[in-house]
């Protein structure tokens, strides 16, 4: 991804954070370490994503994770998870279908990403609460690319200016609930769904932004070593 965007736009952006049963945690999450109380024993569910659930974890132990890093820093977070993990605290290290356990009642409470959040209260009644720990949640983002051996690049660069149009991005943050990057778009939204145009989640705010980090890029040997050192706990 080159840094003026030549072949690249960002597509949502979204936060990896707490989420928790409204009805089963009355009081809510506010840290990382809430997650390991006894009452929540088994009902626990984190996500699959290294750099969501490990982030978060480093960021509740001071870590800065958008900085360089030690493997010891890793490995500490690592090694919280791997007790929790151990004892039965998480459940599960689920990918999407961690929402299932929230919905069926399996989970009560979970490291999950915004936008999945507010699509499940909308499809089953607001439930669910959100928000970043106090010392910090992930942000993340994924984006259209034209490959370099593209045979079409012009057609997918019309494609990729379609979905910036204002009016559009709209039209994918009312459906999808994650981060909007499009200037403007929060005024077309006012047209669609007022609610939704006020939501911090979807245009965030500062203070929101301030309290998020982006994992910084690994090294190819970082990301084969972290991944296998992940997978090896999350797997059992």
């Amino acid at each position: 991804i080159t840094l003026d965007r030549e072949y690249s736009l960002t597509w949502q952006s979204g936060f990896a954070g707490l989420a928790w049963n409204k009805e089963r945690v009355p009081n809510g999450l506010r840290t990382i370490d809430d997650l390991w109380a006894p009452e929540l024993k088994g009902k626990v569910v984190v996500l699959s994503e290294m750099r969501d659930t490990i982030g978060c974890i480093m960021l509740s132990q001071g870590v800065d994770i958008s900085q360089p890093f030690t493997d010891e820093q890793f490995t500490a977070a690592l090694n919280v998870l791997q007790a929790q993990v151990d004892s039965g605290q998480v459940k599960q290290v689920k990918g999407n279908s961690y929402k299932e356990d929230l919905i069926n009642g399996q989970a009560y409470a979970a490291i999950g990403w915004s936008g999945d959040i507010f699509q499940i209260n909308a499809e089953e009644g607001d439930q669910w609460g959100f928000a970043l720990p106090e010392t910090g949640g992930t942000l993340w983002s994924d984006n259209l690319l034209i490959p370099s051996t593209a045979t079409n690049k012009a057609g997918a660069e019309a494609l990729m200016d379609y979905y910036y149009r204002p009016d559009v991005a709209a039209l994918v943050a009312a459906y999808v609930n994650y981060v909007c990057p499009v200037q403007g778009a929060q005024a077309e939204m006012e047209k669609i769904d007022p609610a939704l145009a006020a939501s911090e989640w979807i245009f965030p705010t500062e203070a929101i932004l301030n309290n998020a980090q982006v994992f910084r890029p690994l090294t190819p040997e970082e990301q084969s070593e972290y991944s296998e050192a992940f997978g090896r706990v999350i797997q059992g």
